[in-house]
């Protein structure tokens, strides 16, 4: 299904994840990328793997969560392993799963999704993209319909085009290292000068580290095309993944740390909420974009 205004365009496919196809600025007659378009030059009998995709929203969980579950109030949740190619479950279910839609109109779509597991997260997820003077805003939320209380992340996964001397504006305090063979976070430390968005600053290859004590402030500026992106989130946290080589980037705007539910201190420490029964979650998010200058 596709949403218009006189500057965006926003095609989403609500089977596939609740995910986007493609977002793009329209000026002077030509759609320009603003996240990366989903090549549907052979259209998929099936969904395609989300990582594909232009934006999908994570729901209840953001990045890996090591050991395949963890502990809470003497409990053992254990989480199904969702992907082949990774040891651990990631990014939680809705990427997954065919989103229903409840409402649309020209501007505006509200998907729903409704999610049980025997062990884990129970959930009910809205979804809403909105378009609205060169906005999109888009307003994630989930409420635990499980039985026992839980903790839950949001965020957001877009893939955005890498080309030029594309740049990221992403103040932060910190950032994450790595255990040196997966992208689990180890130890907390000061941002390296190559890592430091506080300014203007070029991405570097291989990148792929979870960034907290942000503003919930970006920018993308593609020289190339006079174009700026101002990202703005509910959120105090991000992940920016910079594969070598690659003509795409990610900018994750996410409000908990990855595997914040195993890290020291546990999940409420490191950005989740824990949710009773009945009780939701909602984060919002927006891009804009603007003619660069």
């Amino acid at each position: 299904m596709i949403l218009a205004s006189d500057s965006l365009r926003l095609e989403i496919e609500p089977a596939w994840g609740g995910g986007l196809v493609r977002f793009d600025w329209i000026a002077h007659g030509a759609a320009l990328p603003l996240m990366r378009a989903f090549d549907r030059v052979a259209p998929p009998s099936t969904a395609p793997d989300p990582n594909r995709l232009a934006c999908y929203p994570l729901i209840p969980w953001s990045g890996r969560v090591s050991g395949g579950g963890f502990a809470i109030d003497g409990r053992r949740v254990e989480l199904a392993r969702n992907r082949a190619d990774e040891p651990w479950p990631i990014h939680g279910s809705g990427w997954q799963r065919a989103w229903q839609v409840a409402e649309a109109s020209a501007t505006e779509v509200a998907l729903t999704l409704e999610e049980t597991a025997p062990t884990g997260y129970c959930y009910r997820a809205v979804l809403r993209y909105a378009l609205d003077d060169g906005t999109l805003a888009v307003t994630l939320s989930a409420t635990n319909t499980g039985a026992l209380a839980l903790p839950f992340g949001l965020g957001l996964h877009p893939f955005f085009p890498r080309h030029g001397a594309v740049s990221l504006h992403a103040p932060a305090q910190g950032v994450w290292r790595n255990d040196g063979r997966t992208p689990l976070p180890v130890e907390r430390i000061a941002v390296p000068a190559a890592w430091d968005f506080a300014g203007e600053a070029a991405l570097p290859d291989g990148l792929d580290n979870f960034f907290d004590g942000w503003n919930g402030r970006a920018a993308i500026r593609w020289p190339r095309r006079g174009l700026r992106l101002h990202i703005d989130a509910d959120a105090d946290r991000y992940i920016v993944y910079v594969p070598a080589q690659r003509d795409f980037f990610c900018f994750e705007p996410v409000d908990h740390a990855a595997d914040a539910v195993n890290l020291a201190g546990g999940a409420v420490a490191h950005g989740m909420t824990v949710l009773a029964p009945g009780q939701t979650l909602t984060r919002r998010f927006s891009f804009r974009a603007s003619l660069d200058g």
